[in-house]
């Protein structure tokens, strides 16, 4: 099912990007893909690609973007098919990534394109646990400032 966005565009500036990405959201075209995680960092992208070689492909990152991309050159027409029901023909399958995950890996195996990923989480942006000092007993160096009482 396709939506229709264009009346968003309309009435909405900045939008472009969000509208882009729910319109790629909602494809669900060729070829078909699995997304699966592994554990809480690591995952594995993996995308149906009957008849394309290693050569025919290609799996780019960039702006947090992951691209895989098939064309076969030169694909042979050796005869006229009765039925055709393996699709080689190009595409572009883009996967946004979240922040710190990185492609880990690429194989192909049985007509399956597997690109692993993990996400890195830098130890500046991991969480920590503070530890609180209470009064002298802890050695925090505070004073305490004695003042004449209120009569």
């Amino acid at each position: 099912m396709r939506f229709d966005y264009s009346p968003f565009f309309r009435s909405t500036v900045g939008f472009d990007r969000l509208i882009d990405m729910l319109e790629t959201a909602s494809d669900q075209g060729y070829p078909p893909y699995n997304i699966e995680r592994s554990d809480e960092n690591n995952y594995r992208v993996t995308v149906a690609v009957a008849g394309f070689g290693e050569q025919d492909l290609s799996v780019d990152v960039k702006d947090r973007v992951l691209t895989v991309t098939g064309r076969r050159e030169g694909a042979e027409k050796a005869g006229a098919y009765l039925h055709q029901g393996i699709a080689g023909r190009a595409f572009e399958r883009n996967f946004q990534l979240a922040e710190h995950v990185e492609v880990k890996g690429a194989s192909l195996e049985n007509g399956l394109l597997h690109v692993d990923l993990e996400r890195v989480v830098p130890e500046e942006k991991k969480p920590r646990r503070i530890a609180i000092n209470a009064g002298e007993s802890a050695g925090s160096g505070l004073k305490t400032i004695e003042g004449a009482k209120a009569a």
